[in-house]
């Protein structure tokens, strides 16, 4: 897999995420994604990032354009908080603790085409995303 384009934004105060949704937008138009396609990707670009800033106790969201057979756009966000101490529950569906969209991540997992998570209880969270292009 190729990396074509990437860009690393902090996410420490609420107006950053405004600033991660701006990006991944013009990073998803760039790549062609259709307008429903950007607004998954956008939205869960939104509530993970609100996680990582709520949660991780801020962080950062790597912003990459990626091409395989396709061309896609990547999300990396990383924290070094907390950690997810229960995983199983917090990717259970409805489950959220109140401050986010209320999307939680088993419904992010669902936006996009590809999902990772991986937490580790006092080291921090790391969550990848892909929306490829049709």
């Amino acid at each position: 897999m190729e990396i074509l384009q990437s860009e690393t934004l902090p996410i420490r105060q609420s107006e950053d995420i405004v600033l991660v949704r701006t990006a991944v937008r013009k990073t998803a138009i760039a790549c062609k994604l259709g307008l429903v396609d950007q607004t998954k990707l956008v939205t869960a670009a939104s509530e993970i990032a609100r996680n990582t800033l709520d949660y991780g106790l801020g962080g950062e969201v790597r912003i990459e354009v990626i091409h395989d057979v396709r061309t896609g756009v990547r999300l990396t966000f990383t924290d070094k908080g907390p950690g997810i101490p229960d995983m199983q529950r917090a990717m259970t569906d409805g489950w959220t603790s109140g401050k986010g969209m209320g999307l939680g991540l088993g419904g992010t997992r669902r936006l996009m085409d590809e999902f990772e998570i991986a937490s580790k209880v006092g080291e921090g969270t790391k969550v990848t995303i892909v929306k490829w292009s049709r």
